[in-house]
Parts: C-alpha cells; structure tokens; sequence
C-alpha cells in the first residue's frame, strides 16, 4: 500500500492528521514534537517556515504537506537547488505516494509532468509563477534548502514564486534561516493564510563541541579509540580532501575481519586507472574519499561502504551540506576560514552550522561530536611549549612559528563564536532577465500592471528596485525594437495590451535555453561536409556550460605547447608572452558561431541572458582518439573525472534531444552512440536513470551502487567506433612519429617503442608521411571479420600516393572489451599488403 491509499474520506484536519500519523506509526516513524506542530499548522492551510536542525525530520513534514494537498485537490512541487537531489526526491516519492501520483522537470528531463505532485528544480517553479502569475495550476508549494534564498546568481528562483502564487500555500525548510520575521508576515500579507515559524533549537541528536590543538592524525586516532566514528573529515578544497586521506593512510584504521568485510561488499566493482585504484586502496583500508570531482558510482560506494559501518574516516569537501547520504557520528574541521572564488575568509555562521548539523545519526548515535583543528602553526607552537615544560627560561627561548603571509587564521575563540551565533539573515538576491519579461508578457492580462507589481513588490531595497525597473525598461524596448513584442490599440480577448509576435516554445525557459539556437545553427552547416558530425557536435558543446576545469586544463597544455614551440623557433621572452595571450582552450567554429548568435540574437533578444561558449571536450577527446581514462591522464583530471563525465553525458542528451532526424547522418549517428556508450561504461547511473526517465515503462528504482554496465560490445555500433578510434590513435601518433607513445600502448603484446620505430621506418622509406585527416579516419578506410570470441581488423594507412596497402592489423578480444568497457586489442602486424 502507498500512502494515497490512507487519504480519507473527507479531508478536514483532524482526520488528515490522523490519516498520516498512523501511516507514519506503521512505518515505525515516531513523530516529534515540532513534526506534530508543523503538520498540524499544515493540516490547517498555514504556510509553515520550518527551521529545525539537519536529522530532524524535515522530508518527514514535507512528505506530510504534499499528502495534505493530495487529499484536497490541489497540485503541490516540491523544489530543490540541484537537480540530483530532485531526482532522488522524485524517487523517493514515487515509492511513497505511487508513480502515477508524481512526476518531475529538470530542464532536461520532464516525466508525468500532469502529475498532483511535481518535483522540480527551484527554476523550473520561477518560471511557471512567471508564465502563468496568480492562475497558475500550484496549490502548494514545498521548498527545501530554502536558504539559496540568497544565493546571488540563484536566489531570485527562491523568491519569484512567493512573489507570484498568491493562491499557493508554502512550506520553507532549512536548517539555517536565521530571522525570518519578515518572511512569516510577507507571506501572511500575500497569501491571505496565516504564517507559522516552527523552530527548535533541540535536536534528536546533541551536539557536543570541542577545540583540539593536537596534530591532525593524533586527533583522528583518538576519535578511533574512543569510538567516536564514522569521521567526516571537512577539507575546503578536493585536493586537500584527498591528500590527507592518503596521508591517513599509515593509521590503523579498522580490523582485519573488518577490511574482510570491505572487500566483499566491493566485490567485482568496476574501478578505472587513475584515481579509481587509489580510491579503491583507501576504502580497503576503511578510509573514503566524498567530493562533487567524484564519479557517481565512487560517490555512492563510499556513501554504502560508510552505511554499513565499514569506513571509520571519509575525507571530503564542504558540499556534505547539501544532499550528502553519508552517516556521521563525528564531524571534524580542519579548518574555519576557507577561499570564496574572491578572497579567503572566516566561514559564515550559516556554513558552519550547515556542516556541524551532519553529526549524529538519529536512531544511532545518542550524541553527535564537531571538532575544530588549531591552525597547524598553533599546533606546532604547543607541541614547542608541552616540550619545554613549565621552565619559564626554556618557554621564553621557544621560536614560535607564524603563520603563512595571507593566512586567515582562527582560534577557540572563532569556534565559540560560530557554535553561539545564529545564521545570518537572507538576503534578497531578484534579478530581471528577457525570459521574465517575456513569460510575464505572454501571459493573460495586463503584462504593464503584471511587471509593475513585480519590479516594485518584491524583497529588494527601493535602491535595488530602481535599478531593476530601469533594466525591466531598457531589455523591453529592445524586444520592442526587434519586434518580438508589439503594443496593441486595445485590450485583446485575454485582456493584454502587450503581446509576443513570435511563438515561444511551450516549455520556454523551462529546458536548455540555447537549444533552439543551436537548431538554427546547425542548418548552416553542410551535411556532406567531412567534418558535419563534429561540427554538429561543436554546436550543441557551445550550449552547453562551461566545464572550467577542463577547459583551464586545455589552456594550461595549449601555453606549454606553445612555449615549446616558441622556444624552438629562437622567438624572445617578451614576444613569447604577449602571443601566449592569445592562446586559449580549443574554441572550434567560434567565429561562425558568435556572429550567427548575433544575428538569431535581433530576432530574439532573450538568449542575451545566457552565454554562447565554444569549446572543445567531447569533440576533443574523439578528434585525440582517446578513451575517457587516457583523456582524464592527458590533462591531469583525476580529482575532476565526475565534472568531465557529467559534461559528456550533458552533451550526449543534448545531441539525442535537440538534432532533428532530418539534421542526423550516419557518421552523426556513430558519434553519438559511441559518446553515449564511453559515458555509460565509465559510470552507467548517469544515463540509465535519464533513460528510464524518459521511457518511464516500469516503476522507477534507484541504480544498485555496483550495478555493472551493459557489454559494450553488444551496442555493435559504438563500439566499432571504439576499435576505430583505439587504432586511429596509434595512425595519430605514428604520423608524428612518436614511438615511445605507441611502445607505451603495446609494450605487453610486444610491440614497444623499437619494433614500431622498425615497422614504420619501412613505411616512411616510400611515404614522406601518414594522412589524419577526416578520410584517414573514416570507417571506410578500416576492415573487421568479425569472429566469434575476436574481431580481426585492419586499419589502412591514408598514404599521399592514395595506394592504400599500408596499415595496422590487429585482434580484438570481445570479452576482455566487456570486462573493462574499452575496446582491448592486440596489434598483430604493421606492414604492407
């Protein structure tokens, strides 16, 4: 049974209160006392602002507000900040209220959108309030982290739906609101319901505080004597994150029966070269590794290995406060100041109280420990001083250690300033964009009142509403002047005295923005061009967002190469530098692309809000031939590998989502599926549940956390683009004549560097060179006999002469491919036919 079989009859409060109570009781979910309040005020038809610590039952509430508006009609969301906690609430809600009760939109997935409960992200509801205003079909409105209030680039998503759903009622949740006076009668004055701030300052689980100036790996030894793990040790940067868990390698961390244990719950699990064997190294020794670089299949091992107790040490980064599932008896920060992306400084009371608020498990740990490390140059002092003792002469002659220039140091006194201080107040961050003023014109009514009201009655400061209106102003005549929106004589049957003269997409503003660019974009491009499908590719990678470490890592390789060369041409130092700043990250098709964004901009002034940004990843790795681990090596992105994956998955939707079939050629086609299956083999999760999303045949079910990967020869289409890319790499590097590369590639099969050298000496004796261009590496130009076990191939060599008896043969060993998701072949002979 799902809870909508306990809706009753007749949905007063008492009896939904009760309805939910008992199923709550038979799920052995006993409700506390401020869970009761919540609900109750809910039952009654109040909005509730609910501040109560991390652990305390929140979804719980949340869970019990939607329930409400089920049994009264009346459509309710639910928003978060990140799409994958929408995904994994919708999940979640699925199996509680039932799939055809719940659906969601992401901007790149949209399921059961009719659904009674939605689950989205926070701009996904902005912009339906704006679409649709006070009409809009939303009863209810469920926020959760609602904290991204202040977000500067986000936060006007948070407030545009208080703004604009007068009918709905609200439920804001987060741990660290701060004051919110001004919210609890905001609401009251638009809704015309009653506002209830439910707090509690009481936790399921205490927290005990404590400073320690202890060297770090001492404090974690002693937290492992005393049994005060699982430890979430709190680093401010991935690197630190990982360099101490390999450091904390020489503790004794857990038992032998225990790292017994650890192997079998591994079990076949897929780890990848790079920092998939140093990561599988450290959870076999009980420590874990938990940050946003991750891939998602490491994440969640390490959140099941910490699950069952097994992982006595996770290091990580600050995100544990947002939708981290791992569980903490202790949390230890290694330090109170951390860099902001401008400057580094103390951490907020907020930050503070969103990271200690994951210690303690309620229904496992009776109290939950938050303990600071001194700056290490404190520590150091005090180890100095316990030496000298209590001479005074010889405490006197200790040189104390400073602090590194630029440090921003912390001390007990900090820590106990941020135990007592409560977050501070959220503040107002509205914005006005093209895609505001266009929902809120094409909507029935008077759009001048409409943006009025908006741009007057919102939360800035008179100030800030100024410069709103005047931006409101100027982006309208510029719609104006395009003639994407016109002035009428008179009212038109749905009482508008403004209207868009252009058809806007129904899901406007509710998808990736850029798309319809990106269709217009690639009917310049010639479909019998050999460079169609790349460039093709090349379109849809400038909609998409800028991976940035990728692409500093790009520019990084691009400057050394450049210098190099420089260097080699006798060119001087300070020309040298002032080339080099011309030198960027790949930006293929740029010129092309920016002036056909300036002309598809006139006609439609919106997608100024957003940034056309060429780039090269996905066509990067396929033009190098590489796989997605000797990508990651080649730039130096093992600590990023879950960014660069997520953007390859983000660009493979959007080839499946935006190209027309009529726009689709055969090599597009090989492209495609073969970007498809590198994502899928390296971490399936992130396309199988976009998949069953999209096809939504059976009930929904979260991936197992060692769910193996389909055979990636049984899609016989990307992987003859794996053999064909594995083998144009070596044609890659035996053009430029790098035998020691090819030596590296097949040193084990018995081709180092010498036998290539010997191979292609002979072909060089006839050919000045080897063609790598878009022929070279066209499915023409290589043969397979497909064999059972084994493929035999051939890749002929594009030779200037065009006699084409020159090439690579090798063997393809289908099962060693399935086993390690790549394409595995041993060359078997270079030579001419």
């Amino acid at each position: 049974m799902t809870l909508t079989d306990h809706l009753p009859d007749t949905p007063d409060p008492d009896s939904l209160f009760d309805a939910f109570a008992t199923w709550a009781a038979s799920h052995d979910l006993e409700l506390y006392p401020h869970q009761q309040e919540a609900l109750i005020e809910v039952v009654s038809g109040s909005n509730v602002i609910l501040s109560t610590p991390t652990g305390s039952g929140k979804s719980l509430v949340a869970t019990g507000a939607h329930f409400t508006a089920l049994a009264e009609g009346r459509r309710t969301f639910y928003t978060a900040p990140i799409k994958a906690l929408v995904s994994e609430k919708f999940f979640d809600l699925c199996a509680v209220f039932g799939p055809s009760n719940v659906g969601m939109m992401t901007g790149d997935s949209s399921v059961n959108p009719g659904a009674p409960i939605i689950c989205c992200t926070a701009e996904i509801l902005a912009n339906i309030a704006l679409r649709d205003g006070a009409d809009a079909d939303v009863g209810q409105v469920v926020m959760d982290e609602f904290h991204f209030y202040s977000e500067p680039d986000r936060g006007w998503a948070w407030q545009v739906p208080l703004l604009e759903l007068p009918r709905a009622q609200f439920l804001l949740m987060s741990a660290t609101l701060g004051d919110v006076t001004r919210f609890e009668e905001d609401l009251t004055r638009r809704t015309g319901r009653a506002s209830a701030v439910v707090r509690s300052a009481e936790r399921p689980v205490p927290l005990h505080f404590r400073y320690v100036t202890t060297p770090i790996h001492e404090t974690i030894e002693d937290l492992l004597y005393t049994r005060q793990a699982p430890v979430y040790v709190v680093h401010f940067t991935q690197a630190a994150a990982l360099e101490r868990a390999q450091a904390l390698m020489s503790v004794n961390v857990c038992s032998r029966a225990e790292k017994n244990e650890i192997a079998e719950m591994i079990g076949g699990f897929r780890f990848s070269a790079g920092f998939g064997r140093t990561l599988s190294r450290l959870v076999r020794h009980g420590i874990g590794v938990h940050h946003a670089g991750m891939l998602p299949k490491y994440r969640r091992l390490v959140e099941r290995l910490a699950q069952a107790g097994l992982l006595k040490i996770v290091c990580g980064t600050d995100t544990l406060g947002v939708g981290i599932n791992v569980p903490i008896r202790t949390v230890l920060f290694t330090a109170l100041s951390k860099f902001d992306g401008t400057r580094v400084r103390h951490l907020k009371a907020r930050e503070f109280h969103q990271i200690a608020g994951r210690a303690g498990r309620a229904g496992y740990d009776t109290v939950g420990n938050v303990v600071v490390q001194a700056p290490e140059h404190v520590v150091e002092n005090e180890r100095a001083l316990a030496k000298a003792g209590d001479d005074p002469k010889k405490r006197r002659k200790v040189v104390r250690k400073k602090p590194p220039e630029g440090f921003v140091s912390w001390s007990d006194k900090t820590f106990e300033r941020l135990i007592a201080a409560e977050p501070e107040a959220l503040t107002s961050s509205f914005a006005v964009s093209h895609s505001m003023l266009l929902n809120v014109v094409n909507r029935p009514g008077d759009a001048f009142t409409a943006m009025r009201k908006l741009l007057t009655d919102n939360h800035e400061e008179r100030a800030a509403q100024r410069r709103h209106i005047r931006r409101a102003i100027a982006i309208y005549r510029a719609l104006l002047a395009a003639g994407v929106v016109e002035r009428l004589d008179s009212p038109d049957e749905e009482g508008r005295t403004v209207r868009v003269t252009v058809d806007l997409q129904l899901d406007f503003a509710l998808n990736q923005p850029l798309s319809p660019f990106a269709l217009a974009a690639i009917e310049l491009l010639d479909p019998v061009s050999p460079g169609y499908a790349l460039d093709v590719l090349s379109v849809i990678e400038a909609t998409l967002d800028d991976p940035r470490q990728v692409l500093s890592a790009q520019e990084f390789k691009a400057k050394g190469e450049a210098v190099a060369q420089m260097k080699a041409d006798g060119i001087d130092y300070d020309e040298r530098m002032e080339l080099l700043e011309s030198v960027t990250h790949p930006r293929p098709l740029a010129d092309l692309l920016q002036a056909a964004f300036e002309t598809y901009r006139r006609g439609h002034p919106w997608v100024a809000d957003h940034q056309l940004a060429p780039k090269s990843v996905a066509r990067d790795m396929y033009e190098r031939a590489m796989t997605f681990t000797e990508y990651v090596g080649y730039y130096g992105l093992a600590r990023s590998e879950g960014l660069v994956l997520r953007y390859l998955a983000d660009a493979y939707k959007a080839l499946r989502q935006t190209v027309p079939e009529d726009a689709r050629t055969e090599e597009l086609a090989d492209l495609t599926e073969w970007l498809g299956e590198v994502v899928r083999q390296v971490d399936s999760s992130l396309l199988d549940e976009w998949e069953r999303l999209r096809n939504p045949t059976d009930e929904p079910e979260t991936a197992a956390v060692d769910q193996t990967p389909p055979a990636v020869t049984a899609n016989k289409r990307a992987f003859r683009v794996l053999v064909r890319n594995a083998l144009f790499r070596r044609v890659e590097l035996a053009a430029l004549r790098r035998y020691e590369e090819l030596g590296v590639l097949d040193g084990d099969c018995g081709w180092d560097a010498d036998r290539w050298e010997e191979a292609l000496n002979a072909y060089f004796e006839v050919h000045p060179d080897i063609g790598t261009g878009p022929d070279a590496r066209g499915p023409a130009l290589l043969i397979i006999d497909e064999q059972p076990g084994k493929w035999l191939v051939r890749q002929i060599f594009d030779d200037p002469a065009g006699d084409r008896d020159w090439g690579i043969s090798a063997e393809v060993d289908l099962a060693a491919s399935d086993e390690t998701g790549t394409a595995v072949l041993t060359i078997t002979a270079v030579d001419q036919l």
